[in-house]
């Protein structure tokens, strides 16, 4: 088969994960679930996965629900959600690492499936952050998709340009979640 037909093969896999996610928003799905089907179109663990709701002019945790108590990045910091949020710009970084960021969060032990607890508090190596936008236009939050590992070469392959138009995609049905309007219930 030609790489042209495969890569073929593969949008329409994703196309159909996408549809699959905008069909979750008439079922009220938790964030968990949610992000579980994220972590599988973009083909990362559940470890690897991050959403933030703004409230109060700070990012809070929404997923995964062990840094929920984490603290908030304030949108007036240097944090890449926080920037990420406040100049509505995505980010793809394959060389994050050399990047200056709060590894704070890093730190904190987030639940693996039973074969990646060997990734549990690796650093990050690759990541991809995208504002969620309402259709109203207004910034409700930022998803965030990261690759994790000791160094670069192990944390799995660089994200592409379609694995951040893919995150773009789900940001905008992400923004439209029950669990992102600011004050519901987490």
């Amino acid at each position: 088969m030609s790489s042209n037909g495969s890569f073929g093969a593969g949008t329409k896999v994703a196309k159909a994960e996408m549809g699959d996610l905008e069909r979750m928003l008439s079922e009220a799905p938790s964030s968990e679930t949610v992000c579980l089907k994220l972590a599988k179109i973009l083909h990362v663990r559940r470890g690897e996965v991050a959403l933030m709701r703004l409230e109060k002019n700070s990012l809070r945790f929404v997923f995964p629900v062990e840094l929920r108590s984490a603290g908030v990045l304030p949108l007036s910091g240097s944090a890449v959600a926080a920037r990420t949020a406040a100049t509505r710009t995505p980010l793809l970084s394959n060389s994050f690492m050399r990047v200056k960021h709060v590894s704070l969060f890093e730190a904190v032990r987030v639940a693996a499936e039973d074969d990646d607890k060997r990734m549990e508090q690796m650093p990050i190596q690759k990541i991809m952050s995208v504002p969620m936008v309402n259709p109203d236009g207004k910034v409700v939050g930022v998803v965030q998709v990261s690759r994790k590992g000791p160094d670069p070469s192990l944390s799995g392959s660089d994200f592409t340009g379609e694995d951040l138009k893919q995150l773009e995609k789900a940001a905008a049905i992400l923004a439209r979640m029950p669990f992102m309007a600011e004050g519901a219930e987490m």
